[in-house]
């Protein structure tokens, strides 16, 4: 959302989402694109790495499983710290923080409805 409104973009705009909840469409649809590196991998990873502790971070409701206070703290942590590691880009060839990088392709997106477009959206995770 930062990014979004920093770029000026309307949040309620998105182009696969729809404006079903208090979720803003546009800031679902850029996520997609981070979700494997900013979201699926540092989870991936924690699990390997063995930070959870299954009693203290978790909350069993029945049979649905929820992250705990201090679950969900840790998360954030481990997001937050992930956003402040920096990734080469594929397209423009430097490396910036992947928070900075949030930003760099909101830019983009709006130069592609602009018809500036090719650079969006071409992040390979390897």
């Amino acid at each position: 959302m930062n990014a979004i409104l920093t770029v000026g973009l309307e949040p309620a705009l998105g182009f696969y989402h729809q404006p079903r909840t208090q979720a803003p469409p546009l800031a679902l649809d850029l996520m997609e694109i981070f979700r494997v590196p900013l979201v699926d991998m540092i989870v991936v990873t924690s699990i390997n790495r063995q930070q959870w502790d299954t009693e203290a971070d978790f909350d069993v409701r029945g049979q649905q499983v929820w992250l705990s206070d201090s679950g969900r703290r840790k998360f954030i942590n481990l997001y937050e710290q992930r956003k402040a590691e920096s990734w080469k880009h594929p397209v423009i060839g430097y490396s910036l923080t992947y928070r900075r990088l949030l930003e760099l392709e909101v830019r983009l997106l709006e130069k592609e409805w602009y018809g500036e477009g090719g650079l969006f959206g071409q992040l390979i995770v390897r």
